[in-house]
């Protein structure tokens, strides 16, 4: 989710098109956010689009295990925050007011309400953020990435996730007689759609008006549908290989959503991404998603066997991508109850805490400068341009958006 998941953590290029350009800037000069980084800001790479949804995501995995924030990682994270309540996924000077075009959207905003209400004592700052993301809920009761913007799986699940961890009920946050699950109902794929698409979720509806099953779409919406966010414990749910069942209630959407993740990830263990002119791979953003949502409905099979197979392979994909990765990884091993301190033989929470401003101040200097700090993140971006699409694709979170992801899904008989 975000993202949620995923940025959503991993927002399709098409849907953040208008809020983020989908190349670099060919400026010789860089970006206010590459000349100095903040050292309070977790990873190296340019938070112009996800800095905000890393630091959500890294300080609560860090609560979510035990282990304490840097204060100036959470002050940071708060102090992003415009005076109406919205995030935008960076603010290089918060001395600045926002104002119309601060690029804030519903992603990060939600994402920070969900960091800051679990680590505690900032019901301000939550309780302004909520309300914007009131003010902005769509008349279908969903939400779109940016305000204003159709509704879509992903960032509709990433506010219900955000409205339950600040302890309110998302049922009764309503925009004219409408709920976020209401939104989510007509964005579930019925059971007879044909094809292999029964029971899925779509990130919106194509510009057909058309559902078109996405596996991170349907990771967020089974979420989203059993009123949880990025932190989940292991559910006892409806079996999530039942048959597809005509989904008129949130928990039978999430149960059909989750029978299709169990399908999905059958074969391999794992989804498969599908970008234009490129190779298929295996998507670990996007299989860590499936994981915390079939944890959280209860299916527990698959997820272990998923969860099992990011053992044995994100480890890389971790290092390259950076904290929100880092971080997706400790709430699958968390939702299925394996320990992210032994994670494969990866210490999660170690590399992780690594990326932050703790490894930091064990700087010989006290504290790396803007130059170190931006060598850093060349060199990691020379290596891997996960970084960017991290942020392209998360809201994540966060969301994945236009049906790129597959699988070797095997199609399902319906009765």
């Amino acid at each position: 989710m975000n993202v949620r998941s995923s940025a959503a953590v991993l927002a399709a290029i098409a849907v953040l098109g208008a809020a983020a350009p989908a190349t670099a800037d060919s400026s010789p000069s860089p970006s206010p956010s590459q000349q100095a980084l903040p050292s309070a800001l977790y990873g190296e790479s340019d938070p112009q689009y996800d800095g905000v949804w890393r630091q959500s995501l890294a300080l609560l995995a860090q609560h979510t295990v035990g282990a304490e924030p840097p204060k100036a990682a959470v002050d940071w994270l708060a102090g992003q925050q415009c005076a109406d309540g919205s995030f935008a996924p960076f603010r290089a000077d918060t001395g600045t007011a926002c104002d119309a075009k601060t690029m804030v959207d519903t992603n990060q905003t939600a994402a920070a309400v969900q960091a800051l209400a679990a680590l505690g004592g900032h019901d301000a700052v939550t309780g302004k953020a909520l309300n914007w993301l009131k003010s902005v809920q769509n008349k279908d009761g969903g939400w779109g990435y940016m305000a204003g913007g159709d509704s879509d799986a992903n960032s509709t699940s990433v506010v219900v996730g955000a409205l339950a961890a600040a302890g309110e009920k998302p049922a009764a946050v309503v925009k004219d007689g409408k709920s976020p699950y209401d939104a989510l109902l007509k964005l579930a794929l019925p059971c007879d759609t044909k094809g292999d698409g029964a029971g899925a979720f779509a990130f919106q509806p194509d510009k057909k008006g058309e559902l078109v099953a996405n596996a991170d779409a349907t990771a967020a919406g089974v979420a989203g549908s059993l009123g949880v966010g990025l932190v989940v414990e292991p559910g006892k749910g409806k079996a999530a290989d039942a048959a597809c069942e005509k989904a008129g209630t949130p928990e039978q959407a999430a149960a059909n959503g989750a029978a299709h993740l169990t399908d999905a990830l059958a074969a391999d263990g794992h989804l498969v991404s599908a970008l234009p002119g490129a190779e298929d791979q295996p998507d670990y953003g996007n299989t860590a998603d499936a994981v915390v949502a079939l944890a959280a409905q209860g299916a527990t099979g698959p997820a272990a066997k998923s969860v099992a197979w990011l053992e044995k392979n994100a480890a890389d994909w971790a290092a390259q991508s950076g904290p929100a990765a880092y971080a997706q990884l400790i709430f699958a091993a968390h939702a299925t109850g394996t320990d992210p301190r032994a994670f494969g033989g990866t210490d999660l929470v170690k590399q992780l805490t690594a990326t932050g401003p703790a490894a930091q101040a064990a700087d010989t200097s006290g504290e790396k400068n803007g130059q170190e700090r931006k060598d850093e993140k060349e060199k990691d971006d020379s290596g891997s341009g996960s970084g960017v699409w991290w942020a392209l694709g998360v809201c994540l979170v966060a969301g994945a958006g236009v049906g790129i992801l597959v699988s070797s899904r095997k199609k399902r008989q319906q009765p």
